[in-house]
């Protein structure tokens, strides 16, 4: 039926599995709220993100969709930035306490 390369199954994967790691994070994120009983974003949501939006990105690129890279690319720096506050944060805190 269909007639694909290995170059194109390999692509075909990558792409794939960025989606599945993307999707992944709101499973993560909405099994964390349930537990918490209020909303909540886990640390391993941004990770998931990470991950999932850099191998969708480079799946974009290899497409060269500039529509997919400039939105992937966005989210990219967006869910870097989160975790650098959520470190930041835990990092100032630390500190505090080892103060008192």
């Amino acid at each position: 039926m269909f007639n694909l390369t290995a170059s194109q199954i390999i692509w075909l994967c990558i792409g794939f599995s960025g989606q599945l790691l993307f999707s992944l994070r709101f499973l993560i994120q909405w099994l964390q709220t349930e537990r918490q009983r209020k909303s909540v974003v886990p640390v391993a949501f941004w990770y998931f993100s990470i991950f999932g939006s850099l191998s969708l990105l480079i799946y974009a690129i290899h497409l060269r969709d500039p529509v997919i890279i400039s939105g992937q690319l966005f989210g990219f720096i967006v869910y870097i930035r989160n975790l650098y506050f959520i470190y930041s944060e835990q990092k100032h805190t630390q500190l505090i306490q080892e103060k008192i």
